[in-house]
């Protein structure tokens, strides 16, 4: 059995992957990795590594100034041909750069057929568009990382607004990083907020995988859940030196945000980093969207989301919470499908048929699948109270650690309204088709009493 907790980065990358005992094949498409100070000259031999020639440089505005024109320098220096297009940092409606189809279509009406690989510089917009533009073009993609802000470095996924719907896209992962930690301990602070909040999600989201495995029989592997419990330990031992902007810190922090893209590329799935935490940021970025007003970094949403779920499960703990039967299935023969969809309209506005679509094709509401679910939910109750022991942590210990560096961490903090909090829990569950915490709140006919709790809670400032 793979110990993927114990391996090193070169270990956890190697090519031919590893066979895991829970019956699948965990590979990452990474051919170099290197995570460190000063390691940026490193790029010339992160191309050589990959087997290309001619690298498309991708960065915005601010990441040409951070780390780009270095890029350029070093590159030019060593002979590599390559082409550079930076993306504007705000679009002709005076929008800001977003991962999502204008981007897109720049990176891709600009890109030189020529070159034989997509090289960005930035985080997170500039890593997604590259990996999308990468796949369509059939081209493989490295990144050299500005900020340790997110968790998407090493994943296989992008996470783009697609008709201001927020949306994972598999695609494949880059096949080279490089991440020099005297550039990302330079990164505003909001940055770094952002990766530990985008990194504490991981206990939400080990938590919530598992007790999906239990209710919908949903693929999961402990291996990889245990390298997602790694990379939280590497991270939390360092977060009190977040404020410092320590290299060796951020360095570690870093790794701890790669081990989790590792993580999803394993299991192919979002489901080692993400999940209801994940959704508020979703469902407040598309509220944003749909109002055409600014929204925070997702890392600083996802921090947020994460206390309102750890509240979730607190509250679940602390009422002895006992699935009730009679009263889920109660719920679920007084479930009105034209007020359901009035809800939609409500919550999610131009983007509602789109949501709607993902009910036609995965039929969450159905009676017999809502029968089935309880039936699991009932039978493993005792085992998912367990779980949620095992995995989360103190909720006060935690909001501790993450108060004692600045960062926000009520929906107030943020200026996300008391509405916006409940709306976002509700409507969680029909964004995609994922079963997450308040699908299994739905599940037992909870649903208004903890979006009555979350209304109470979600402006907490003590």
């Amino acid at each position: 059995m793979p110990d993927f907790a114990n391996m090193s980065l070169r270990e956890l990358v190697r090519p031919e992957g590893y066979e895991c005992g829970c019956g699948r094949e965990h590979v990452c498409a990474l051919k170099y990795l290197n995570i460190g100070r000063g390691i940026l000259r490193e790029v010339p031999e992160m191309v050589a590594a990959m087997g290309r020639e001619r690298p498309f440089v991708v960065c915005d505005d601010n990441t040409w100034e951070v780390a780009g024109r270095r890029v350029d320098e070093l590159l030019t220096a060593a002979g590599v041909e390559h082409r550079v297009y930076i993306v504007p940092l705000q679009r002709p409606d005076g929008d800001r750069i977003a991962p999502a189809e204008w981007e897109t279509g720049g990176i891709i009406m600009n890109f030189d057929p020529a070159c034989d690989m997509f090289l960005a510089v930035g985080s997170g917009v500039v890593n997604d568009l590259c990996k999308v533009a990468a796949h369509a073009t059939g081209r493989p993609c490295a990144v050299v990382g500005t900020a340790p802000s997110m968790d998407g470095y090493a994943s296989n996924s992008s996470s783009m607004e697609l008709n201001h719907v927020k949306v994972s896209l598999y695609n494949h992962g880059p096949e080279g990083i490089l991440l020099d930690s005297e550039i990302l301990a330079q990164a505003p602070m909001r940055m770094l907020w952002a990766g530990l909040g985008d990194m504490v999600a991981k206990y939400i989201a080990v938590c919530e995988w598992r007790i999906c495995h239990l209710v919908t029989g949903e693929y999961y592997c402990e291996d990889v859940a245990e390298l997602m419990r790694a990379a939280l330990r590497k991270l939390m031992a360092v977060a009190h030196r977040i404020p410092e902007r320590d290299p060796d810190a951020v360095a570690a922090i870093a790794e701890g945000l790669v081990l989790a893209g590792i993580g999803m590329a394993y299991a192919k799935i979002s489901r080692p980093a993400s999940g209801l935490e994940h959704y508020f940021s979703h469902m407040w970025e598309m509220m944003a969207l749909e109002r055409g007003v600014p929204y925070d970094l997702h890392g600083i949403q996802v921090g947020v989301g994460t206390l309102l779920t750890m509240q979730i499960y607190r509250k679940l703990l602390a009422d002895g919470t006992v699935p009730d039967r009679a009263k889920a299935e109660a719920h679920m023969r007084a479930f009105d499908p034209e007020k359901w969809e009035r809800e939609v309209r409500r919550i999610f506005g131009k983007t509602a048929g789109q949501i709607l679509a993902i009910e036609e094709r995965t039929h969450k509401n159905d009676p017999v699948k809502h029968a089935r679910r309880l039936d699991n939910i009932i039978a493993h109750w005792d085992e998912t109270l367990q779980i949620i022991r095992e995995e989360l942590p103190d909720y006060d210990a935690l909001r501790a650690t993450m108060a004692a560096t600045g960062m926000p961490l009520t929906p107030a903090d943020i200026g996300i309204p008391t509405q916006d909090v409940v709306d976002a829990f509700i409507g969680a569950r029909d964004i995609r088709d994922k079963y997450l915490t308040c699908s299994l709140l739905w599940d037992m006919g909870l649903t208004e009493e903890y979006a009555g709790f979350l209304k109470l809670e979600s402006g907490e400032t003590k």
